[in-house]
């Protein structure tokens, strides 16, 4: 059992300061510290008591674009990039993770994916995963990417199938609707999201593959989810016409350079909330773990920088400084990706739902961090390590 007094709760909705009990992974009850039911002698006693002394708490970050098992891999297999331990994500404020597959869906296979997201969950974190990659037909378990999401219950999606980029397979738009009809059908089979995460390039078709299914097919708009929409400007306007038609669209908190024909993730996020478009339908992702490569005429590599879990609590905080409050900047961190991803008990603070929380300290990064329950960061003190984070390098030389 954990007591936790005095928090400026934000569950994404502000609620003021509220205390709340802990319990068995779940939120227990939520209300004014007078008001707390009285608890048994026995629970009392082993129960637990944190002051947050103001600090704001919000619910964990849900990542839904994480490459856990490493991604890269463009510039030869020197550039592949190592798995990502869970401190990586805890220390973020990330509470939940959608891991999935990019440009290497050879050596790095969704065997290799599933195993890394049951040891995440081990270890404590919140974790699911697309089945799939970048190319068609997808890499699967099964031999059938419908098969994968019905058999196995950590696989909730598709993807990241890419598009309008030149690491993709170049699919047909026939290809694109007859997976993105698999992902719906094993969606209502399983009462699983069913959803079909679409990498977008660089490329002029943009999304016009999604616009043709919208129009040809009964596929519900739900289904298709673009994500890196705000790596081109009129990508991004694109995007906002398919969130209108009911698409939730996925913003990449990747580096921005001035200039660039690009909008940072914050940018993007208050210019699509600035056009009316419906606020529940918007998404920010950190790519965490893949490669973020820049190519030059031919193709080829120039330069590679990596994501990271962190730029999830920064767009946070660059929202804030531009003069959004912290419940407008919430949702598409929490409750929106929790909706389209039918993460139930995620993305909210309130009675039953998961124990997902984060404390945000004064600078708005994580303070106190508890996953399901469980604490993993307290008062900035990191408190769980993954099961190799603690292993320095020992042997003969």
């Amino acid at each position: 059992m954990l007591l936790i007094h005095n928090a400026d709760v934000f569950a994404p909705h502000a609620l003021g300061r509220r205390s709340l009990l802990v319990g068995g992974g779940r939120i227990l009850w939520v209300g004014a510290r007078g008001e707390l039911p009285s608890l048994p002698a026995a629970l009392a006693a082993g129960s637990r008591t944190i002051d947050l002394q103001g600090a704001r708490l919000i619910p964990g970050l849900i990542d839904g674009h994480v490459h856990v098992t490493g991604g890269g891999g463009e510039a030869g297999f020197r550039t592949r990039v190592p798995p990502l331990a869970l401190s990586r994500f805890s220390t973020a404020g990330v509470t939940t993770v959608i891991g999935l597959l990019g440009a290497d869906d050879i050596v790095r296979s969704p065997g290799e994916l599933l195993a890394t997201l049951y040891a995440l969950r081990a270890e404590g974190l919140n974790a699911w995963g697309l089945t799939g990659g970048y190319h068609l037909p997808p890499a699967t378990l099964t031999g059938s990417a419908r098969s994968d999401l019905v058999y196995f219950e950590a696989l909730i999606g598709i993807g990241e199938v890419a598009i309008s980029d030149h690491r993709s397979s170049q699919p047909t738009g026939d290809e694109l609707m007859r997976l993105a009809a698999d992902a719906h059908v094993a969606g209502l089979m399983t009462n699983k999201a069913g959803v079909l995460h679409l990498h977008l390039g660089d490329g002029p078709r943009g999304l016009e593959f999604v616009r043709r299914a919208l129009a040809e097919t009964e596929i519900p708009a739900r289904v298709f989810n673009p994500t890196h929409v705000n790596r081109r400007r009129a990508l991004f306007e694109e995007a906002i016409g398919i969130a209108r038609r009911g698409c939730t669209v996925d913003v990449t908190a990747f580096p921005v350079a001035e200039g660039e024909d690009a909008w940072s993730a914050a940018e993007a996020v208050e210019r699509y909330l600035a056009s009316g478009a419906p606020p529940e339908r918007i998404t920010v992702s950190s790519d965490a773990g893949g490669s973020l490569p820049c190519f030059d005429t031919d193709g080829r590599v120039c330069s590679m920088e990596v994501g990271s879990a962190g730029a999830l609590l920064t767009t946070m905080r660059e929202l804030l400084e531009r003069g959004l409050s912290l419940a407008q900047a919430l949702p598409p961190f929490t409750s929106n990706p929790a909706r389209l991803l039918r993460l139930a008990g995620k993305g909210t603070i309130s009675t039953g739902a998961d124990a997902d929380l984060v404390a945000l300290d004064a600078t708005g990064r994580a303070q106190t961090v508890i996953i399901r329950g469980t604490m993993h960061v307290l008062d900035g003190e990191l408190l769980r390590r993954g099961t190799f984070e603690n292993q320095g390098s020992r042997g003969a030389v």
